[in-house]
């Protein structure tokens, strides 16, 4: 394999580590990078329910003889692992023929201690049986998963239809059919242990014995951990992922993007375990066999951290955008079958002001397709009806500003005003209209008084 024999030795142990983790075996760590005594992976599987340790011992070069065989098989024996045991070589060359007859004959000596070859062309096998490419020395991640884009049990636009129920003014049979695009972005879900005890000469100090669960968002540059709402939306439908099919998807969305996943999976594992160093690095104050107080860094090292699975999948991000009148409402949301966690609600927002709170309520203008608080909608003086201040002609009659949809509702309201009785005219303006009774009355009243009568 070309792009495995430009590796080093140290990055051949770092691929197969990412191998072993994709393959389903756990507690996946590698043996110190010196004297590692012939096992440099060790792992464990769970076999008719019972635990068994696997050592496994990494060479990256063109043949690997019978010594190398002869050597783990002692290795395994000594290994500290109350359970059976086992071991495998894997190797970019191949075996030759003596290391493979060693192999075989523990295999059908039932030897308590097994031993697996894996070469080359096993490894090529392995790579396409878990959607993984080598690529330049590393484990490029190739995933074909996601989470559901859409609820097939309902129309695809069925949540657009939704949002809109508490607009006031709008009818959802008045909804035009919203255009819909999707885009695929990777995430990938990371699950890790920490385990370091921190000690002075008074004892234990500080102990970390955790497990870590995030999601992580994984298109090229940084990755940045997800939202919490995010995070949980992906690790409880990771159950229930489909086929990435952008061929499908493209008969239900109007464009279809998926996104490549911007780092390998070996750099993930190395900023996770990054992360994982500084989330828990912590400073600890204790006091001495002097009586004096101490403050001391406790920052667990690279070797307490173990990244148990790092599983990619990818988050489909649903964006619709309705055309009402002169105005676009996008709607926007993170989906896993029908569960979302929605990033951008362009419908409950005023467009005149922007106001966005959720308590607030919203009305629909017919006349500019407009979506406006209570601040910015006024009613339309001749058909009663709600029309925005953006939009309206306005003019005052008796004061008061009224509110039109256009010039002509104007100027048939002007002959129509014209025409009116003076108290009609007045009850165009009912505070103004209203003052003046009450002015009246008190001004009777005070006559009243003058003369004596009251």
């Amino acid at each position: 394999m070309a792009v495995l024999d430009d590796l080093s030795g140290f990055e051949f142990e770092d691929v197969m580590e990412d191998v072993f983790r994709n393959l389903g075996y756990e507690n996946v760590s590698q043996a110190e990078k010196t004297a590692d005594e012939g096992r440099d992976v060790i792992m464990e599987e769970v076999v008719d329910g019972q635990r068994r340790a696997i050592v496994v011992e990494c060479k990256h070069t063109d043949t690997v003889g019978r010594p190398v065989v002869q050597k783990l098989h002692s290795a395994i024996a000594t290994f500290d692992f109350d359970g059976p045991k086992r071991g495998m070589v894997a190797t970019t060359g191949r075996f030759t023929n003596p290391a493979q007859e060693y192999a075989t004959r523990l295999q059908q000596n039932d030897d308590p201690h097994p031993i697996e070859l894996i070469d080359g062309e096993d490894l090529r096998e392995i790579a396409d049986e878990i959607g993984l490419d080598l690529y330049n020395g590393r484990i490029e991640i190739l995933c074909d998963e996601t989470l559901r884009p859409y609820n097939p049990a309902t129309d695809v636009g069925a949540l657009v239809a939704e949002a809109f129920r508490d607009i006031e003014n709008i009818e959802a049979v008045d909804l035009p059919t919203p255009r819909s695009d999707a885009t695929f972005w990777p995430v990938v879900a990371v699950t890790a242990d920490t385990n370091a005890v921190f000690e002075t000469s008074v004892g234990v100090i500080h102990r970390i014995n955790e497990r870590t669960q995030f999601v992580v968002h994984a298109e090229r540059g940084q990755p940045q951990i997800a939202a919490d709402d995010v995070a949980t939306l992906v690790t409880e439908n990771l159950h229930a992922t489909v086929e990435l099919d952008t061929d499908r998807f493209g008969a239900v969305f109007d464009e279809v993007e998926a996104r490549r996943f911007g780092q390998t999976q070996t750099e993930y594992k190395e900023w996770a375990v990054d992360r994982l160093q500084q989330h828990h690095t912590t400073t600890v104050t204790y006091t001495g066999d002097n009586n004096v107080t101490y403050n001391k860094t406790c920052e667990p090292n690279v070797s307490d951290i173990s990244v148990q699975s790092i599983e990619p999948v990818y988050l489909p991000e649903i964006r619709h955008t309705t055309n009402l009148g002169d105005y676009t409402y996008p709607y926007e949301y993170f989906a896993a079958g029908p569960s979302r966690v929605t990033t951008e609600d362009g419908i409950h927002r005023c467009v005149h002001c922007e106001t966005n709170d959720v308590d607030e309520t919203y009305t629909y203008c017919s006349n500019c397709g407009a979506i406006a608080c209570q601040s910015h909608i006024k009613t339309e003086r001749l058909e009663q009806e709600p029309v925005c201040t953006g939009c309206a002609v306005t003019e005052r009659f008796a004061l008061k500003t009224k509110y039109f949809y256009d010039e002509e509702n104007l100027a048939a309201f002007r002959e129509e005003y014209a025409a009116m009785p003076l108290h009609e005219k007045a009850m165009e303006n009912k505070l103004l209209a209203g003052g003046g009774v009450v002015a009246t009355l008190l001004l009777v009243v005070g006559l009243l008084v003058v003369v004596g009568i009251i």
